[in-house]
């Protein structure tokens, strides 16, 4: 497995306690990321927040960072990232920040270091746009939406 070193720099030392983003397993493919917060956060059931995760990052060229939900909070919460999964661009240099989502019917609480997503490091291809007239014609064709069934 190759290792590209992702640099990370904290906004504020008033987070300091809380770690840095982490595998938890050797075979993980997303690092978690904590919540940076000083009081718990209120996510109403149906609702969102921004959550702050204290950090900024220099991403390697040709690289992107996927934020993505962690599967304990979807499935035993409810809670997951909205626009997912979330890019952060290599030339993005602020604050990390999740937006969360509360698809339960409960209110829930972020708290201060909780793990909140999971970030996924992942090579970037860029496409060399052209228009065209025609396209090859696919057996699949112009079906989509559930045209497979349901």
């Amino acid at each position: 497995m190759t290792k590209i070193q992702l640099k990370f720099k904290r906004v504020s030392d008033r987070f300091n306690d809380i770690e840095l983003p982490s595998y938890q397993t050797p075979g993980s493919s997303g690092m978690d990321v904590r919540a940076a917060v000083d009081e718990p956060l209120l996510i109403k059931a149906g609702g969102f927040a921004m959550v702050p995760t204290n950090l900024m990052t220099e991403i390697p060229a040709g690289y992107e960072i996927q934020v993505r939900p962690r599967s304990g909070l979807a499935a035993k919460h409810g809670i997951g990232v909205l626009n997912s999964p979330g890019t952060i661009d290599e030339d993005y240099r602020g604050e990390i920040k999740v937006i969360m989502f509360n698809f339960s019917g409960e209110d829930f609480l972020i708290k201060r270091g909780e793990r909140i997503a999971q970030m996924v490091l992942a090579k970037v291809y860029r496409a060399e746009i052209t228009e065209s007239e025609n396209l090859s014609d696919t057996e699949r064709g112009h079906g989509g939406f559930g045209h497979t069934g349901r």
